[in-house]
């Protein structure tokens, strides 16, 4: 299994940016995804997650500015964010549990970096 993401980039603040990961491999169900940001000297942390029920969950930094989505028959998911702030300076990865036999297991994509700053 592999997540691809993609989409970060340099944006001034108060713009906007949209990221993308796709989960490919022998894939049974995708369970869940997410996406985590770390910052330089920071704690990886959860920015929000959706389930394939699709019920979501956001970090309160993010709460109101973001929105997550999934699209199930591409195993792919979004993160749309608005009046981005320097404080979302972050590397972002894609998070996600899939199963591939029995159990789920945790995967994680290599990360993309967004920059906000003028």
């Amino acid at each position: 299994v592999q997540l691809q993401a993609s989409g970060g980039g340099l944006v001034q603040p108060g713009g906007s940016l949209r990221l993308s990961c796709a989960a490919s491999g022998s894939i049974a169900s995708v369970n869940a995804m997410s996406w985590y940001r770390q910052a330089p000297g920071k704690q990886r942390e959860l920015v929000a997650s959706i389930n394939r029920d699709g019920i979501t969950n956001y970090a309160d930094s993010v709460k109101g500015r973001s929105a997550i989505s999934m699209n199930n028959a591409k195993n792919t998911v979004y993160l749309q964010m608005n009046s981005l702030k320097p404080e979302d300076t972050a590397v972002y990865y894609c998070n996600a549990r899939i199963r591939v036999g029995i159990r789920p297991d945790t995967y994680w994509g290599q990360g993309t970096q967004v920059t906000v700053s003028s």
